[in-house]
């Protein structure tokens, strides 16, 4: 950028029943004044959001796990949490040390899933991790989310167009006062349309852009809608994310699939929506993602919606090909192939504007051949041909084996499911395994991610796709976090 983040930004559960360690002392109303170059948030939030900011990382959970005795609630630590994150980490690049603010959601779900002697494990972790791309932000130059410059902010008339000329030509400041007055006037549902759409665009971060869309509406949610305009002009300063030359003016090959598919999707049938389950065409474009271009993956979803095929059966074989090329080469780039299916599919799911739906499951089929030859993935396993294990194996001899040979894991969680009349003992024990031995975010994001999609997959596919799953899970071999011993010993 030819100017620094600063001016852009200037311009532009229950708790449960537990005893704990000393109480943490009040803060006071000098500790609550900020900076007025930073960004301030809605006073109730403030001084919690300043606790996780200030205390070292070193002492962060015994002192939240003092603020939750004295009566703070599990939403109030997860959205302090993310706007901590906001405010702190720099969105760029949409990935590595922001995980921080991404993987909120994914600790949340996780907390969500665990008994309740377990749920504040997967949000310890999280607070911990913010610590630690806090710190590397620092060391980055220490970007800071300033105030939005008030004088820019558009009414509800003009806000909307202004901000969707500002996304076009990739214009930051615009962006960001334009986005501030969305957030002011708009409903939530009229921006997820608006953010959907421009979360999908372009194929650059390998999914964060959607990643990102996806996690921070799921979270405002769960922490209130009245947090929204510093989340929001992060994610439009994220979506905006580019290196050398503007997009707008350039034919670049991470924007070429939108622009391509914009078109396309006019040409999908009236009705397309109701169509024939069709197992024989989950196939055929399982084929055409495995060796096809992306121009390739696109015009099949149109043909074959065009032959009164259900978007099921298309969803279907999209799943199938994320999960094959995380066991073709088990990696970053193949891993991003399911959480950004994950969240491409959440948006569809989520989305009423009939356009931007077909567009999201275009743009989905084609990012997935270029996670492929991004990432390297060539022949390989077959997920929908790959043989299950001899013999009963259970969920305990599943998880050993992860720990030492996925596929003969995969194998043998294929024989387990397809013999059980729930896969929740699976289930269950992978995301055990998760808050015990993950060191990630990236563990956190994929199971979520994985344990959600199951449910959307036609009940013939679903005993597959989970198996799959064992290509990145934690084995029980791997020794517990530090973490686990310290969060406990903190809510002791």
């Amino acid at each position: 950028m030819k100017t620094n983040r600063r001016q852009f930004l200037q311009a532009g559960t229950a708790a449960g029943t537990f005893g704990f360690l000393a109480k943490v002392p009040l803060v006071t109303a000098a500790e609550t004044r900020l900076d007025p170059g930073f960004v301030q948030f809605r006073p109730e939030i403030e001084p919690l959001v300043r606790l996780l900011e200030d205390t070292p990382r070193g002492q962060l959970l015994e002192e939240v796990a003092g603020k939750i005795k004295t009566g703070t609630s599990y939403r109030e630590i997860l959205g302090a949490l993310l706007l901590a994150g906001v405010r702190n980490i720099q969105p760029r690049p949409v990935g590595f040390k922001f995980h921080a603010v991404l993987v909120v959601n994914s600790a949340h779900l996780a907390s969500r899933n665990s008994p309740d002697t377990d749920r504040w494990l997967p949000i310890f972790w999280a607070l911990d991790y913010f610590k630690s791309s806090q710190a590397r932000d620092v060391k980055e130059g220490n970007w800071t989310m300033a105030p939005v410059e008030e004088r820019l902010v558009p009414g509800a008339v003009e806000a909307p167009a202004m901000f969707a000329a500002a996304m076009d030509r990739w214009d930051e400041a615009k962006a960001d006062a334009a986005v501030a007055g969305l957030a002011r006037t708009a409903g939530a549902q009229e921006l997820f349309e608006i953010f959907a759409r421009y979360g999908a665009r372009d194929f650059r971060d390998i999914g964060h852009k959607a990643i990102y869309v996806a996690n921070s509406w799921r979270t405002l949610h769960n922490i209130g809608w009245r947090h929204a305009e510093p989340v929001l002009r992060s994610l439009a300063y994220a979506l905006l994310e580019h290196h050398g030359r503007n997009p707008a003016d350039h034919e670049f090959e991470a924007d070429l699939p939108g622009r391509m598919n914009a078109g396309l999707l006019k040409e999908i049938r009236k009705g397309w929506q109701d169509g024939e389950a069709k197992p024989e065409a989950t196939t055929e474009l399982l084929a055409t993602c495995r060796a096809g271009t992306w121009e390739d993956a696109s015009r099949k979803v149109v043909e074959l919606l065009n032959k009164g095929v259900a978007p099921q059966s298309l969803w279907d074989a999209v799943f199938e090909h994320a999960a094959e090329l995380l066991m073709r080469k088990p990696g970053i780039v193949s891993l991003h192939a399911c959480t950004t299916t994950n969240a491409l599919h959440y948006a569809y799911r989520q989305c009423y504007n009939d356009e931007t739906r077909r567009y999201l499951l275009l743009q989905n089929a084609a990012f997935l051949t270029m996670f492929r030859t991004s990432g390297g993935v060539t022949d390989g396993v077959a997920i929908d041909r790959f043989a299950p294990a001899d013999g009963r194996p259970e969920v305990d001899e599943i998880f050993a084996a992860v720990s030492k040979n996925r596929m003969r894991a995969a194998r043998q969680a294929l024989a387990f499911l397809e013999r059980a009349d729930d896969p929740k003992p699976f289930i269950d024990a992978a995301q055990r395994l998760i808050y015990l031995k993950g060191t990630d975010s990236h563990d956190y994001k994929f199971s979520s991610a994985v344990l959600e999609d199951y449910h959307h997959l036609s009940p013939r596919l679903r005993n597959r796709f989970l198996a799959a799953s064992t290509f990145w899970l934690e084995g029980s071999g791997k020794p517990d976090s530090p973490l686990v011993a310290r969060t406990r010993a903190a809510l002791a």
